[in-house]
């Protein structure tokens, strides 16, 4: 039988509410703990600044005493092309993380379909590793690495980055994000459960669309519609071991405005806990 998933939030599932009415949401639900994202203002998603504008310390406190685990602050964009101004996103990221008490940071690649020559790429990518690895060493933290789908993106695949990653020696450092969409975007077979560090999970319902037309704003909650194999892929991880935490990260207008959002997610929860049982 396929043990119980731990679910968690990720705070882009409901970007309309303040981070203590997001953590209450992720307490109700009974979930291990939530994701929290610097990038919801400049989605136009909030007109919250980040953490709403309270240090990052009271968010953390009320987080635990909710029983809640800070899994990770969302993100650095781009950070595989590396610079002094990346270097300082970074850097930040970290010290909020830290004066939280969040667990990661997330990295996420390029997604402008760049163009590079011979090992260019994975050049990159080495080397923003390689700076970003003594960073997190200083402050005792792990960097989630998230690839993208997309065929815009300038890392599609996990094996690449796993590659990298060992690499540069950076096995205990950095982690990736196993994302069901970006998983089925990329027609990925391959898991990797000991790298993964957490999965986010969201649903594709729209029969019309090609995988590579699906994006970012087609993403739902999961449930018997859902065209991403949500379930085959945490059966997946769950038997090779992986016990991390399952993060509803749902990009879609239609969640984001729900009227009862907590009912919606545990509709889902319970659609997926039902279906690994099976």
């Amino acid at each position: 039988m396929t043990s119980q998933p731990k679910f968690a939030l990720n705070h882009m599932t409901a970007p309309r509410l303040d981070c203590r009415a997001f953590l209450d949401l992720a307490a109700s639900l009974n979930c291990v703990g939530v994701e929290l994202r610097n990038d919801l203002a400049d989605k136009k998603l909030t007109a919250a600044p980040f953490f709403d504008g309270e240090h990052p310390a009271a968010i953390g406190a009320y987080a635990r005493a909710k029983g809640l685990r800070l899994l990770g602050l969302s993100e650095a964009y781009g950070f595989n092309a590396w610079s002094d101004s990346m270097r300082d996103k970074v850097q930040l990221l970290i010290e909020q993380a830290a004066e939280a008490g969040a667990e990661s940071i997330s990295l996420i690649p390029r997604n402008d379909a760049p163009v590079y020559a011979g090992n260019e790429r994975d050049e990159a990518l080495r080397q923003a590793l390689s700076e970003i690895m003594p960073m997190l060493d200083k402050a005792k933290l792990i960097a989630l690495i998230e690839p993208l789908g997309f065929v815009t993106s300038s890392l599609r695949h996990k094996a690449d980055a796993v590659a990298s990653i060992k690499a540069v020696g950076g096995e205990a450092h950095f982690k990736l994000v196993h994302d069901t969409f970006h998983h089925h975007l990329a027609g990925e077979r391959d898991f990797f459960p000991a790298f993964t560090g957490i999965v986010h999970i969201s649903g594709v319902v729209d029969p019309s669309l090609a995988p590579e037309d699906m994006q970012d704003r087609h993403r739902v909650l999961v449930d018997d519609r859902d065209r991403l194999e949500n379930t085959g892929q945490l059966r997946a991880l769950l038997e090779a071991g992986y016990a991390g935490a399952f993060s509803y990260e749902a990009f879609s207008t239609e969640v984001h405005t729900s009227s009862a959002p907590a009912a919606s997610l545990r509709q889902s929860m319970e659609f997926v806990v039902t279906n690994l049982a099976r």
